[in-house]
């Protein structure tokens, strides 16, 4: 079965990279487009005031807003082409994690949601959730939880 749109969710994290280079040699084998997806929540106010106050304007948006997220996919993208992926296309939206790879599967009718298995046996997971399970609990497409840890 081959696939033609791949989402991968990235953090930024190592082991949320090893997940793109899985999801990048699938996407290669199935000549499907490669969309990785990167969720960021805003910062408080207060917080950017003190992150301005630190490093000053000109270096603070560099950690606020959507600076870091495109930032991580812009390095994912990288790899994926390493890898061998050729139709790669990134998203970073507002949000939270497992709502915005939700949104991201529906809004490009993608068929296979790629996620790294951190965060399925931890304590935090088991009390907060984890973003592995909620997308695989909730996806209406297939979903491949990459064992990244």
């Amino acid at each position: 079965m081959g696939y033609t749109t791949v989402v991968v969710g990235t953090d930024g994290s190592e082991t949320s990279f090893r997940a793109v280079d899985r999801a990048a040699s699938l996407a290669r084998d199935s000549d499907a487009t490669l969309l990785i997806a990167c969720a960021f929540e805003p910062m408080p106010d207060r917080d950017v005031a003190r992150a301005q106050d630190v490093l000053g304007p000109d270096a603070a948006y560099q950690v606020v807003g959507s600076a870091p997220a495109e930032d991580t996919v812009s390095r994912a993208r990288d790899r994926a082409t390493a890898a061998g992926a050729t139709k790669v296309d990134t998203v970073v939206v507002q949000g939270k994690p497992a709502d915005v790879l939700q949104k991201v599967v529906t809004d490009s009718k993608a068929d296979l949601l790629v996620v790294g298995n951190r965060g399925l046996n931890t304590l935090a997971g088991r009390i907060i959730g984890s973003v592995p399970l909620d997308v695989a609990r909730h996806s209406s497409i297939d979903v491949l939880i990459v064992h990244t840890t």
